[in-house]
């Protein structure tokens, strides 16, 4: 049996057919199965597929995944005017888009060049001042404020939302214990300015999300409760909340909460099936409860198959706390 990728000169993860050419790779070889072909005029080292994991991964990890190894297959004969946008910037990003959008690539150019046209490419024509560009790892992307902006009129409102909580958030660590390195990716003005640009598709969209976005939220579930929440016309709930005890011990934080009822609301994500995970989640209701503090725990089939659900266990926890207390 021939072992293609042994007999291949030492190559980039993705080049032109032009380059493999100029590495001596013949007609034959540029046809090895060994090499990818996701793109007419380019090749990728790495067969098509693969062997499946084990333990299958989440599906956004997959779509992501997916998303970035298209974005490397297509950098060869990418136009070099052109830069991504859309929602393959915002996945470059690390901001959380809806499952019904695929790994399609989205590449943009000011006008008046014309769009890309290739399968598995989204083609789009930017006007001056719509979007900005910066060069983020080497690639050509629409930046986290105006990737957030263009998305006006593709996503829905708690989808912007989510999207803007993400280009929001600034992370930091639970109990102060050590200080914070990382910024938002934007702000709230950067947003606002992009938003407001005149004859922004989606304007309306974008200027409602903005007024429900927030610095605390970590993932989309949590912000999802919190709209939940914000729906029904309930408090709203504190982000990425410290609880310590009467001593000052710090105890755990939590996604959400209500300091002054002492109730946590903990979104339960497939990660806390592990056994470490567990045990942590364990000693740390245990603490809260000797604490003086109630948790509502949801799962991601109350968050997105029955709100309602989520919104009797919150208001059942309210309504315990002001007896309690």
């Amino acid at each position: 049996m021939r072992s293609p990728a042994s007999r291949l000169p030492e190559l980039p993860p993705s080049f032109t057919v032009r380059e493999g050419r100029q590495r001596g790779l013949t007609e034959w070889r540029l046809r090895d199965p060994s090499l990818r072909r996701s793109f007419h005029g380019a090749r990728s080292l790495g067969a098509d597929g693969g062997d499946a994991a084990d333990d299958p991964e989440p599906w956004w990890q997959t779509r992501s995944r997916e998303a970035e190894q298209a974005l490397c297959d297509y950098l060869p004969v990418m136009p070099v005017h052109a830069f991504f946008c859309g929602p393959t910037a915002a996945r470059h990003w690390g901001i959380p888009l809806p499952r019904r959008l695929d790994a399609t690539l989205h590449v943009g150019v000011w006008r008046p060049r014309s769009a890309p046209v290739r399968p598995g490419i989204r083609g789009h024509q930017f006007s001056g001042g719509f979007v900005r560009t910066v060069v983020s790892e080497g690639i050509r992307v629409t930046d986290p404020a105006s990737t957030w902006a263009s998305m006006g009129a593709l996503l829905t409102d708690d989808e912007l939302v989510a999207a803007a909580d993400a280009v929001l958030h600034i992370p930091r660590h639970p109990g102060r214990f050590a200080p914070v390195r990382e910024t938002a990716l934007a702000t709230r003005a950067e947003l606002a300015g992009f938003a407001e640009r005149k004859g922004r598709p989606g304007a309306p969209a974008l200027r409602r999300a903005l007024v429900l976005a927030r610095t605390g939220a970590a993932s989309p579930p949590e912000t999802q409760i919190r709209l939940i929440l914000h729906d029904v016309r309930m408090p709203e709930p504190v982000l990425d909340y410290d609880v310590y005890d009467a001593r000052g011990l710090f105890l755990g934080c939590s996604e959400l909460a209500y300091p002054e009822s002492k109730l946590a609301i903990e979104y339960e994500s497939d990660g806390h099936l592990t056994r470490a995970q567990l045990q942590r989640d364990i000693d740390k209701y245990q603490a809260y409860a000797e604490a003086g503090w109630a948790v509502v725990r949801l799962t991601s089939a109350h968050v997105y198959r029955a709100p309602r659900e989520a919104v009797r266990r919150v208001r059942a926890g309210l309504a315990a706390a002001a007896a309690r207390l």
